[in-house]
């Protein structure tokens, strides 16, 4: 007779089921953390559970292919199943598509334009981007191309990414920069210094410089292994909101950056 819906001792090994479902997930984060592979005693310590219990949950996952045990050192480590789950939830780890829903939360609760770009063959490029109800007057659309040291979007990449080629699209801005930019902005150590500042808000910021009247907020969103994947940036009228590193726009950014980035595996 099949225990009924209602019945206490049905609910009672649902219970059990998630709450080892929980525990097996807990393994294969610990094992993860630890770089893939790791001793029993330090797997244990590492999500808090009785090395007994952890042993039984990973002969478990040994049947299943989704850990192997090294005869050598003992030591266990993620299996081929551990790696192929890795690997489809990596195809699915697309910036843009994890963006989007963040790009829309900011809008919504900034009032204000936000786009994602990407690096492209010629400089940072919008790929997707969001407008308020009434949005400012801005040449920016998908497609747009814009200067790595003269936009808040393109200081982002020149801080995260390095290589001959962003190198020499930043020397040659230096060697065309508008006249207007050179009395504050033309140091000969501009590229090194705009790296050394970005890196170490965590954010890049600008006011009335790639276009008059507007200024803009960006920060970084990494892929899982660390690299730089995309920039996410909010801009609006220059005196309208707190265009600083610390104000909240700059903070909403972060943390939307930082959730975006969660999205694709990064766990710095």
């Amino acid at each position: 007779m099949s225990a009924r819906k209602d019945d206490p001792g049905s609910t009672r090994g649902r219970r059990q089921r998630v709450q080892a479902a929980a525990t097996g997930m807990a393994v294969l984060n610990g094992l993860a953390w630890l770089g893939g592979r790791a001793t029993l005693t330090a797997l244990a310590r590492k999500i808090s559970e009785n090395p007994a219990k952890v042993h039984r949950y990973l002969i478990s996952m040994m049947e299943e292919g989704l850990v192997e045990q090294d005869p050598a050192s003992l030591q266990y480590y993620l299996g081929a199943g551990a790696i192929r789950v890795g690997l489809a939830a990596m195809h699915q780890a697309d910036p843009l598509r994890v963006a989007e829903p963040a790009l829309l939360r900011l809008r919504q609760t900034l009032e204000m334009t936000c786009f994602v770009a990407v690096m492209g063959n010629k400089g940072p490029t919008v790929v997707r981007i969001e407008e308020p109800a009434l949005p400012a007057v801005l040449n920016v659309r998908v497609g747009s191309v814009l200067p790595l040291l003269w936009s808040a979007t393109g200081r982002v990449f020149l801080a995260y990414l390095e290589g001959s080629s962003i190198d020499g699209l930043a020397r040659e801005e230096l060697v065309h920069m508008p006249p207007a930019l050179q009395a504050d902005e033309g140091q000969p150590d501009l590229i090194q210094r705009v790296r050394q500042e970005v890196r170490s808000a965590g954010v890049a910021t600008v006011r009335d410089i790639t276009l008059a009247g507007i200024s803009a907020v960006s920060v970084p969103v990494f892929e899982y292994t660390g690299r730089l994947a995309a920039v996410l940036t909010v801009l609006g009228a220059t005196g309208s909101f707190d265009a600083g590193p610390h104000g909240q726009v700059a903070q909403s950014a972060l943390e939307e950056g930082a959730a975006i980035s969660a999205a694709l595996g990064n766990s710095s």
